[in-house]
């Protein structure tokens, strides 16, 4: 089993710290078609989800791990923004 290394997590934690940064709210952004966009967020979610499997099935934990918590992270933000109906279901997403 693949073992967490200080270097590994540095290199998440990097990542996520320059999508931060580099992150800013579009004010100009128009959203066209809220299916559309749902639709797109529920594909990121299944296909990192599946990524997850995969990395699982080749003994690369730790991939597998980053990979469903990006699947997770997909589906919370869309119910989070009202993309999917989640029956107000605070335990599997951030909804209240």
């Amino acid at each position: 089993m693949e073992q967490l290394t200080e270097g590994r997590l540095n290199k998440y934690l990097e990542v996520t710290a320059k999508a931060l940064d580099k992150a800013k709210i579009n004010k100009d952004g128009q959203i066209k078609s809220w299916e559309a966009v749902a639709g797109d967020f529920f594909d990121m979610a299944q296909r990192y989800y599946n990524d997850a499997l995969y990395f699982k099935k080749e003994g690369r934990d730790i991939d597998a791990f980053a990979a469903v918590n990006y699947a997770h992270g997909w589906l919370d933000a869309g119910a989070r923004i009202g993309l999917f109906d989640v029956d107000g279901d605070n335990n599997l997403f951030t909804v209240d």
